[in-house]
């Protein structure tokens, strides 16, 4: 098993930036991608952004691109999204989730989730 905690929502003015970190612990071994979802209200859980394992392949929602930076720790069992100019479409809740194999666009594929961190953009 391996287990997700989120940490670094809260509430950003349009414009600002926020710092997502999530850390895995259990059996987390050289072969995870970790990203993010979000679920904003009354709408799809989408995904965000992942990085493979390694940290030399993302993939982003094409709406964060140029705005969110995904990396990941040197100890690689942390990952971080890094949000800048947000604006209030970005406001939902910021699931971390891993799966063992690399990126994926697909939520099934995603075997763990973390409980998830509210992220509030105001106008």
């Amino acid at each position: 098993q391996v287990q997700l905690v989120e940490s670094g929502g809260g509430l950003a003015q349009t414009g600002g930036s926020l710092r997502l970190s999530c850390a895995a612990s259990g059996r987390i071994f050289g072969d995870h991608a970790m990203g993010w979802f979000r679920q904003a209200p009354g709408k799809e859980r989408e995904i965000v952004a992942v990085i493979t394992w390694s940290g030399d392949s993302t993939i982003y929602e094409e709406s964060v691109k140029g705005r969110f930076t995904i990396s990941r720790g040197n100890a690689k069992t942390t990952v971080y999204l890094q949000m800048n100019s947000l604006k209030p479409e970005d406001t939902g809740v910021y699931y971390c989730v891993a799966r063992r194999g690399g990126r994926s666009w697909v939520e099934t594929d995603y075997e763990y989730w973390g409980q998830g961190t509210q992220v509030t953009v105001s106008s």
